[in-house]
């Protein structure tokens, strides 16, 4: 009876309402929950806000940059003329005098000399060089006439793709009214039209915005990466797996360890004056050449490689170690088999981030004369050369309008390229990297 009656007793108990919470805590709790929410809003809002930024950052950019793809082309009918070919040297023909006579050709109206100077400004300095391509390609077409298709000027350019309005006033705009009609002749003929732009992405630098490409620069980068990479990997990782796996904890191995941490936070131009001081002044290197620009950055991206090498040593358990020296293996041979073999993703990951970070950075790259102006492409690594944001800078530096467009345009390229070693980083730590 006594334990039926404990039994009821008990289940009595349970069916009472719990006793309600006081009204500070209530209150407490209240105020915690609006915290939290008010938290979660916070950063909700503050990804918003940030990833506006970069939408308008990239929509400015790609609106002024995506006509730089497209190049406006005129179509003449050139002569070329065999007096003009007066020695066996291709070279040294009067090809633009061929380009001037199409163009008198073709606007038979024009007569002043000062007309005349308007009407073969529509036409590219560079026309010439077109014509000299063609006559290397072919010598048979001396003494022939052929339609060809030569760039505009800078300014037709910029009008044709509308960044130049012609309802502007004459004195506001470079384009005039006469060039103007010829301009619209030539469109109505169907003698002028827009196409992919080759020559941004085959041509080096040059004062003639139409004519100006992106190759040499990118090709100047290719070249210090290279160095770089080669450079400061393999020297990254020995310095990290020694400070890490066979350095002995005193007082030098502590200072190393600071002085790494404190160059991985030095500005870049240090670098740049640093090589400066060595690899120019002191070994006689030549400057504005890719060896130099490779050694500098390699001493820029050496802190960050030994920084993540060491942090993804750090993340190989210990037990993998103590396995591998167990059954009998050395110290050398558990770090070379077993523990780098682990960490080599993180290494990876920190070094392509590295060299993301050399692509982009120009100071060091000024100080050590890469910001000369170079039309020739290199050819190798001690060709004088320039880098692509050295390219951006000059160009965001010059006077010339149609400037702009190759400015954002090259700032596009230099964007692809980084997102893709971003994203490089990204795949190698997803595929290999060991979960424990």
């Amino acid at each position: 009876m006594n334990n039926s009656k404990q039994t009821v007793d008990k289940a009595a108990e349970k069916k009472k309402p719990m006793k309600p919470f006081s009204v500070h805590m209530n209150k407490d709790l209240q105020r915690r929950y609006r915290a939290e929410k008010w938290f979660q809003r916070s950063g909700i809002a503050a990804i918003v806000i940030a990833l506006s930024f970069l939408l308008v950052l990239f929509a400015s950019i790609i609106g002024s940059g995506y006509t730089a793809f497209r190049q406006t082309f005129v179509e003449l009918d050139v002569h070329f003329n065999q007096d003009l070919f007066k020695n066996e040297n291709i070279a040294a023909a009067d090809y633009p005098a061929m380009i001037k006579d199409s163009l008198r050709r073709t606007f038979p109206e024009v007569k002043e000399r000062r007309e005349l100077k308007s009407l073969y400004m529509i036409v590219s300095p560079g026309a010439a060089f077109s014509l000299q391509d063609m006559i290397k390609e072919n010598p048979r077409l001396i003494g022939t006439q052929q339609k060809v298709w030569v760039p505009a000027n800078d300014d037709v350019d910029m009008l044709v793709k509308g960044q130049m309005k012609a309802s502007e006033a004459e004195d506001n705009r470079r384009i005039k009214d006469d060039q103007l009609a010829w301009i619209e002749k030539l469109e109505k003929d169907g003698r002028l039209e827009t196409r992919f732009n080759t020559t941004f992405f085959t041509s080096g630098d040059s004062r003639e915005p139409e004519l100006a490409g992106i190759w040499g620069a990118v090709k100047g980068s290719f070249y210090s990466l290279l160095i770089t990479f080669l450079l400061s990997f393999p020297i990254g990782v020995a310095a990290a797996v020694y400070l890490e796996e066979f350095a002995p904890k005193n007082f030098w191995t502590d200072l190393i360890e600071v002085n790494i941490n404190n160059l991985a936070a030095v500005p870049s131009i240090i670098f740049g004056l640093l090589g400066l001081a060595i690899f120019i002044n002191f070994w006689g290197l030549p400057r504005s050449t890719p060896l130099v620009g490779g050694l500098v950055l390699t001493l820029m991206t050496l802190p960050v490689i030994i920084i993540a090498g060491r942090a993804s040593l750090k993340s190989v358990p210990p037990s993998i170690r103590e396995a591998a020296l167990g059954i009998g293996a050395s110290k050398m041979q558990m770090v070379t088999h077993h523990v780098l073999p682990l960490a080599m993703p993180g290494m990876l990951t920190g070094a392509i981030i590295g060299m993301a970070r050399a692509l982009g950075d120009t100071a060091p790259l000024l100080m050590i004369g890469m910001v000369a102006f170079i039309v020739d492409i290199p050819g190798g690594f001690t060709d004088a050369a320039t880098a692509l944001p050295v390219q951006i800078y000059l160009w965001a530096d010059s006077a010339e309008r149609a400037f702009t467009e190759k400015t954002s345009a090259a700032i596009i390229i230099l964007l692809v390229f980084l997102i893709c070693m971003n994203a490089a980083a990204v795949i190698l730590r997803k595929k290999f990297e060991t979960k424990w």
